[in-house]
């Protein structure tokens, strides 16, 4: 009897069981980060759109809203001031047209004041809503998604939080907020400098010459933002999709995982394949009673007929098998009484081009029928002798 004496590991093979370090922990999912160089498949990217998961750039929605702003103060807003202006002059100029005697007095001035003020400032909140919409479905289609509005610890945890801000995206947010305050504000001062000197001697001119001043002033501004954030808007959009294809990427072992998702698990389409090989093939054998007679090769093939004139016009193709499963049929065949016919070369051509539950083709009439011949003899023969 011999006893087996397990050696003792070396002291360099513990170290291979030691705990793993937060630092190692760290390398460890940059390795798994690294590892993802393979594009995102058609169905990841789906996934990641059912879950809310899109490409959004914030800024472009913010040039949209600084477009249609810009909009509204060139094209709308001029006249609607004119409007409301003429009327607020025609109410404090000629307040005898106006009486203030009963409530409903009252009432109707504030209507006329409310529908001017509605006229005034429809065109904004139009232009505002078309352009927010828009600029949402130019970089996605709308879809509700149950998913962003499901409460998550996560959203209201400080370091949760904290990790965010100081992440890589947070770091291009604050990074796009500096540009656009330092940009702005630079070329903001160099803009009001130049109209330093006219707004003061707009303050002793006539009114309607410093709210034309006023909205010259606006106008630049706002231009000067509108161009700014466009810069920006364009940048945040491409740095948005390249930072959602990034985080989407896969490693090649989980493409693999999902093709054999889609496609099946190769060993399990082997087993279901299997098994509807097994039902079919015992589903011919159970069919073998059913022959007229057998044609074999005497070890290796075997062809089951059956004809009957009132079924089919030729013989039909019942079952064939070759090695154990003609041996088997041969064994149902002489259980049954059913003929057995030794042909090899017609035994080995009608198993290579007949398919079971078909009719034989026509090149193999001549000498199936010999034998259909032969065995309605023998049967004829018997009845006699009986």
């Amino acid at each position: 009897m011999h006893v087996v004496i397990p050696k003792p590991l070396p002291l360099g093979g513990m170290h291979s069981l030691r705990p793993v370090s937060l630092t190692e922990g760290r390398d460890l999912a940059d390795d798994d980060k690294d590892s993802k160089t393979e594009a995102p498949t058609a169905k990841k990217q789906s996934d990641a759109a059912e879950k809310g998961n899109v490409p959004f750039s914030r800024e472009l929605s913010i040039f949209a809203t600084i477009l249609a702003t810009f909009i509204y103060l060139v094209f709308f807003l001029p006249e609607s001031v004119g409007r409301m202006s003429e009327m607020l002059r025609d109410i404090f100029e000629q307040p005898d047209q106006w009486k203030i005697e009963t409530g409903p007095d009252v009432l109707a001035l504030f209507v006329r004041l409310g529908w001017a003020f509605a006229a005034l400032l429809a065109p904004a909140f139009i232009l505002l809503m078309v352009f927010g919409i828009a600029s949402s479905i130019f970089q996605n289609l709308p879809t509700p998604v149950l998913e962003r509005i499901r409460p998550q610890a996560s959203r209201i945890s400080p370091i949760k939080g904290w990790s965010r801000l100081f992440s890589l995206p947070g770091l291009v947010e604050f990074g796009k907020s500096l540009f656009k305050v330092v940009v702005v504000g630079v070329i903001l001062f160099f803009v009001l400098r130049s109209e330093y000197f006219g707004s003061i001697d707009a303050m002793f001119s006539d009114p309607q010459t410093i709210l034309v001043r006023m909205m010259t002033a606006m106008r630049k501004i706002i231009v000067v933002m509108l161009v700014a954030t466009a810069i920006v808007a364009i940048a945040d959009l491409f740095w948005t999709r390249h930072h959602w294809f990034t985080e989407l990427k896969m490693t090649r072992h989980e493409v693999k995982e999902e093709n054999k998702q889609a496609q099946g698990d190769p060993f399990v389409k082997s087993r279901q394949r299997s098994l509807m090989r097994d039902r079919a093939r015992r589903r011919m054998i159970a069919n073998v009673h059913r022959a007229t007679l057998v044609i074999a090769n005497p070890t290796h093939y075997a062809v089951a007929l059956r004809y009957a004139r009132e079924e089919n016009d030729a013989p039909v193709v019942l079952a064939k098998g070759q090695d154990l499963i003609a041996l088997k049929i041969r064994e149902i065949a002489e259980q049954n009484g059913i003929p057995v016919f030794e042909d090899p070369p017609l035994a080995r051509s009608m198993f290579a081009q007949v398919s079971v539950d078909s009719v034989i083709p026509s090149v193999f009439y001549k000498a199936v029928a010999e034998l259909i011949h032969r065995v309605y003899a023998a049967d004829a023969k018997n009845k006699r002798v009986r």
